[in-house]
C-alpha cells in the first residue's frame, strides 16, 4: 500500500511548541521569516505551563544593587563550576530584554503598588530577582507566547510526532514525522531546524513530567543526525514527588509547601532534616533535601510505600488555602487527600535535565550545520545544579538569539541539497515499526528502562549499580528488536511509544555511561563510592554513541564575575 505523505516546506522548522520553541518562532515571524512550529502535545498544554515559581532577571526593581554580573556569579556558583561562563553571561545579560519582550507581548506580572515588577527571593540568589505571576508563572508565559504567535499568524501543527531529522552531507534539510491521530506522514523541508523538544526526565519511574513528554526525543533526534550530548548525567531530582497513584507518581508538591513551614518526617516520626542540615532544616537546598529523603528511605526509615512524610496540617487552614491552593487541589484530585488534616507521602522525583545536546554558547548551533537546540534540550547554563527560576529566562534569551541565527543561516544558503535516501530511511523506519508484530510490549520495555534508571541512576549512584544498569539496559535493547506495534481506532499512540522507547534507551545509555565516568560527588551527582569533589573533574562530559564519553574543558570565569562569587545568606529563604 502506498504511504500518504504530506510535503511541507519552510525556511525554519521549529520542533517543540513549549516556551523555547514558541519564542524562537515569534522572533522569526517578527523578522518576516517563513517559519513552521510542530509539537506532539497541544501548544496550550506544553511542559512550560507546569513551571510555577518564577523567572529570573536582574531588573533591580526591589534591590537596586543587583546586576547581571551578580546573577551570573550566583548561577556559576550554584552550577558547582560546571556551567559555561559564556552561556551564563549571555543569559544573564539578556535577561532584562527577555522580560521586556514578555511585557511587550502583554504578560501580566505581579507588581508592587507603585507599578514596579515585583521580584522575590529564590534560593541561592543574593538579591530578589525572580519575577512571577502567582504560582502559575510558566502557564502565564506559555499563554502569552501562544497569544503572540497567533497574532503573528505563526502556523503551528499540534499532534505531530517528529521521528527523524533529515540530514545530507552533515547539514539538516528538514524532518520526518506522523500525525498522532490519523497516522498521516509528513515530510517537512526546511533550510534550518530549531530543536526545542525538552529533556529526558521521563526515563525515571518517578518524574514530574507527564507520561508523553521529556522522553529524550531531543537527545535521540540530535544524536542520530550527528550531534553529541553534554552532561547527560547531571539530572536534578526534586525532593517532593507524590508516590500514588502509579500513573501520576512523581507529580510535584511545590517547594512552597516547605517554604510556608511544611515539616519532613520519616516513618518513625523523626524530623530527619536535623541530621542533614540543622540550620536550614526543610529550607535547605533541593539537592540536599532530596539526598536526605533518599538516605532515610534507603536506610529503612521510610514509609511502607518507600517515601517520607511532608506535613503542612499544623499550618492554619487559611494559609494553606491562600498560599498553597495548587498543592491542596492536586492532592484532593489525585488522592482524595485533605492536606489540612493529613500528611503527604512523597519521595524524590526526576525533575530537570541540566545537560542536553552539545551547543555553541553564542548561538546554540550544533555539530550539524543548520541545526540549533534550545531550552531543556540544550546544555551549558546549569552545570551540576540549576538556580531556581533560570530555566524560564533561558527559553526567552536563546529563543530570540537562535531565531536570529537560524534566519541568518537560512538566508545565506546558496542552495539546499536534499537526499531522497534520507527520506526513504525515515519512511522505512516508520514502516518497519508499523509492520512489527513481535512478542515484546513497548510499554513494558519503557517501564523496564525506567526501573533500571530508578534503581541504578537515581539520587545516589555507584560503580557497581551503574555497571549493572548498563548490563540490564543492553538486555532491554536486545528485546527492542522484537516489539509489536499496534495502532488502533483511537490513534497512533502505540507507534509514538515505540519511538519514545528508542529515545529513552539512547538517553539512558548516555546518562549511565557519563555517570560512570564522573567519579566524584558534585551538585546533583552523588557517587557513594567517590564522596568527594574532584578538581580534575571540573569538566563537561560529552557523549556520542561512537566516541563514548570524552572530557571538555570549561573556559575560565571572567574576573568581574569571579569576584562576586561569595557565600549567600539563606536565612529564612527557601533554597531552590
Amino acid at each position: 500500500m502506498a504511504v500518504t505523505e504530506q510535503h511541507l516546506s519552510t525556511m525554519v522548522l521549529v520542533i517543540g511548541t513549549g516556551g523555547a520553541g514558541l519564542r524562537a518562532a515569534i522572533e522569526l515571524a517578527e523578522a518576516g521569516v517563513d517559519v513552521l512550529a510542530v509539537g506532539k502535545r497541544p501548544k496550550d498544554d506544553a511542559h512550560t505551563a507546569l513551571a510555577a515559581g518564577g523567572i529570573n532577571a536582574a531588573l533591580a526593581t526591589m534591590d537596586p544593587q543587583d546586576s547581571w554580573q551578580q546573577h551570573a556569579a550566583d548561577t556559576l556558583k550554584e552550577s558547582y563550576l560546571l556551567a559555561d561562563p559564556r552561556t551564563v553571561r549571555i543569559v544573564t545579560r539578556g535577561a532584562a530584554q527577555g522580560i521586556d519582550d514578555l511585557e511587550r507581548y502583554g504578560m501580566e506580572f505581579a507588581r508592587e503598588t507603585d507599578g514596579r515588577i515585583s521580584q522575590r527571593f529564590f534560593g541561592a540568589h543574593k538579591y530578589r530577582r525572580t519575577a512571577f505571576a502567582g504560582d502559575y508563572t510558566g502557564l502565564e508565559i506559555q499563554r502569552t507566547l501562544v497569544r503572540r504567535a497567533e497574532q503573528l499568524g505563526v502556523p503551528v501543527l499540534d499532534g505531530v510526532y517528529i521521528t527523524r531529522l533529515l540530514v545530507h552531507d552533515g547539514a539538516v534539510f528538514g524532518a520526518y514525522g506522523f500525525d498522532l491521530l490519523q497516522g498521516r506522514r509528513y515530510v517537512i523541508h526546511a533550510d534550518a531546524v530549531i530543536l526545542a523538544a525538552g529533556g529526558h526526565t521521563r526515563i525515571w519511574r518517578r518524574t514530574s513530567s507527564r507520561r508523553d513528554e521529556n522522553t529524550g526525543d531531543s537527545f535521540r533526534l540530535a544524536v542520530e543526525a550527528g550531534a553529541r550530548l553534554r552532561d547527560a548525567e547531571l539530572v536534578q531530582f526534586h525532593p517532593s514527588g507524590i508516590i500514588e497513584p502509579e500513573n501520576a507518581a512523581g507529580t510535584l508538591v511545590s517547594e512552597a509547601a516547605r517554604g510556608e513551614g511544611g515539616i519532613l518526617r520519616n516513618a518513625l516520626g523523626e524530623r530527619f532534616m536535623e541530621r542533614y542540615d540543622p540550620e536550614r532544616m526543610e529550607l535547605s537546598t533541593r539537592d540536599r533535601v532530596a539526598l536526605a529523603s533518599y538516605t532515610e528511605i534507603k536506610e529503612g526509615r521510610g514509609t511502607a510505600k518507600g517515601g517520607v512524610w511532608l506535613d503542612v496540617s499544623h499550618l492554619p487552614r487559611q494559609t494553606i488555602m491562600t498560599r498553597l491552593p495548587r498543592v491542596y487541589q492536586t492532592l484532593l484530585d489525585l488522592q482524595m487527600l485533605d492536606i489540612t488534616r493529613e500528611p503527604i507521602e512523597i519521595a524524590p522525583t526526576a525533575h530537570y535535565s541540566m545537560g542536553g545536546v552539545w551547543v555553541r554558547p553564542e548561538d546554540h548551533s550544533t555539530d550539524v550545520r543548520g541545526l540549533y537546540v534550545i531550552g531543556e534540550a540544550s546544555s551549558g547554563l546549569h552545570g551540576a545544579n540549576r538556580l531556581g527560576g533560570n530555566s524560564l529566562i533561558e527559553l526567552l534569551v536563546f529563543g530570540r538569539i537562535t531565531g536570529q541565527a537560524a534566519a541568518a543561516y537560512a538566508k545565506a544558503l546558496t542552495s539546499q541539497p536534499r537526499s531522497a535516501v534520507a527520506v526513504a530511511q525515515a519512511r522505512a523506519e516508520v514502516d518497519d515499526l508499523l509492520a512489527a508484530d513481535g512478542p515484546e510490549n513497548v510499554r513494558a520495555l519503557q517501564r523496564a528502562v525506567r526501573t533500571v534508571m530508578t534503581e541504578h541512576a537515581g539520587v545516589v549512584r555507584d560503580e557497581e549499580g551503574l555497571l549493572a544498569g548498563l548490563a540490564e539496559l543492553a538486555a532491554i535493547e536486545k528485546r527492542m528488536a522484537d516489539v509489536g506495534v499496534h495502532p488502533d481506532i483511537a490513534g497512533y499512540q502505540d507507534l509514538a511509544h515505540a519511538f519514545d522507547l528508542k529515545s529513552a534507551a539512547l538517553a539512558a545509555r548516555a546518562t549511565l555511561e557519563s555517570a560512570l565516568e564522573r567519579r566524584e560527588t558534585r551538585g546533583c551527582h552523588n557517587r557513594s563510592d567517590y564522596p568527594q569533589t574532584d578538581p580534575g573533574l571540573q569538566v563537561n562530559l560529552v557523549w556520542s554513541p561512537t566516541a563514548g564519553v570524552t572530557r571538555e574543558s570549561i573556559p575560565p570565569i571572567p574576573e568581574e564575575i569571579a569576584a562576586l562569587m561569595g557565600e549567600i545568606s539563606t536565612v529564612g529563604k527557601l533554597v531552590e
